[in-house]
């Protein structure tokens, strides 16, 4: 397939474009994390990077994934907002979780704060895309 039939299918496809924004956050996500671990616990870290990505995602996802509802950009801020606190609770218990009771109980300790966030930041990818589609970028009724 040539980049030009990629690129058309990309624009084509508005949850693979949720995908790759998500990925992108997701990076400003984790490498967020690192940073603020050098300065807070582990926990709060997760938290902090969260709020990094979720700014990073909202952006990208109104200016190339979902079509302006017509309630503004504060509306569709405050209900990705409620949206990403679904989600931000999703993050949290699976990352301290893993880190916390599931890794030490299998023995693995390679990275182990790096993978249970990543496994914690991939894990709300469709509830997250639903809530946005149907609720954060919905077309205002009427």
């Amino acid at each position: 397939m040539s980049a030009d039939g990629l690129l058309a299918r990309l624009r084509a496809n508005r949850f693979a474009r949720f995908l790759l924004v998500g990925g992108f956050a997701a990076g400003v996500n984790i490498a967020s994390r690192f940073l603020f671990s050098i300065a807070m616990p582990y926990g709060w870290a997760v938290l902090a990077a969260y709020l990094c990505g979720m700014v990073t995602a909202w952006a990208l996802s109104r200016a190339f994934v979902f079509e302006a509802s017509g309630a503004g950009w504060g509306r569709e801020l405050l209900r990705f907002g409620l949206v990403n606190l679904v989600a931000a609770a999703q993050v949290w218990i699976t990352a301290v979780g893993l880190k916390d009771l599931v890794f030490p109980a299998l023995g693995f300790t390679w990275h182990p704060e790096a993978v249970a966030h990543v496994i914690g930041v991939a894990l709300p990818v469709f509830t997250s895309y639903l809530g946005h589609k149907h609720f954060s970028f919905a077309a205002r009724r009427a």
